[in-house]
């Protein structure tokens, strides 16, 4: 089934926003390992809101981000990839459809710093969240479940670059590049550790029942900071922030789009209401 322009545009320009997203923070990174300080999405933002014209560089990256989100709902609830309807495939499905969620948050945020005055920082979100979770009925069990959850989601991270699973959603052209393999494995890589670590964090403040133990992606990198050769080790993750997002825009050209399934469900629905004479032709 071809695939319409506009998914494909959606997909790819969602896929860029990103990639530029992940390209500020890994720079920022490096820039707080030498000079101390943070670096998150929402910094990153920041920190392109200062530069010449930064608003409708915002702006524009936010209408990019709203894209993204447009094709994890596809991923998602219209099942792009088109998975299997089993226990996987709908596990599968559920991670998009939170990763959508999640990038709500940040176009929004992008939005509403580039149409206002001003800028009240970034961060926080991953403790913010813990904030909701304990404040819940049973609120250190479900920060614990988060915790893991980003646990498990950072494992598979590092297994989708290490054993290559990306690969079933490139071209054969991208496939057969060694340089585009490389690039790939050590982003996923690099953003899995960084996940794992967050979790790490939210299990210990359901521990201790303290939101505020619960780390951030900074957190996370002044942590390997921290450890032996932590300078080294804290390079080598920033920099693969910065080929997260190269594995981005590599997924902005060569990601194969599929038609979601809804649109077709859609049709199909709407050709029997025809028959059934429900609403006119």
């Amino acid at each position: 089934m071809a695939v319409r322009p506009n998914i494909q545009w959606i997909a790819r320009t969602g896929y860029t926003a990103r990639a530029v997203v992940f390209f500020l923070v890994g720079g920022l990174a490096l820039f707080a390992g030498i000079g101390g300080g943070k670096s998150d999405t929402k910094l990153a933002l920041d920190s392109l809101l200062e530069q010449p014209f930064g608003r409708v560089w915002v702006g524009l990256i936010a209408v990019g981000l709203l894209g993204f989100v447009v094709w994890r709902l596809a991923q998602s609830v219209g099942n792009a990839d088109h998975l299997p309807h089993d226990v996987k495939g709908t596990a599968t499905r559920t991670a998009l459809f939170g990763s959508g969620v999640v990038y709500v948050g940040l176009a929004y945020y992008a939005l509403e710093h580039a149409f206002t005055s001003g800028s009240n920082g970034g961060g926080g979100t991953e403790k913010g969240l813990a904030e909701w979770a304990m404040s819940q009925p049973f609120g250190k069990y479900l920060a614990g479940a988060i915790g893991i959850g980003f646990i498990i989601g950072g494992c598979v991270t590092i297994a989708k670059g290490v054993l290559r699973k990306y690969e079933q959603y490139q071209s054969a052209e991208a496939r057969h590049n060694r340089a585009i393999t490389a690039v790939c494995i050590y982003g996923l890589s690099a953003r899995g550790v960084l996940f794992a670590i967050v979790g790490c964090f939210f299990v210990y403040a359901a521990f201790t029942v303290n939101p505020d133990q619960a780390g951030s992606v900074p957190d996370a990198l002044n942590w390997i900071r921290g450890l032996p050769f932590g300078g080294v080790l804290y390079s080598i993750v920033a920099v693969g922030l910065a080929s997260f997002g190269a594995y981005n825009l590599i997924q902005a050209r060569y990601r194969v789009v599929r038609e979601p399934e809804f649109p077709n469900e859609f049709e199909t629905a709407n050709h029997s209401l025809h028959r059934a004479g429900i609403i006119p032709e």
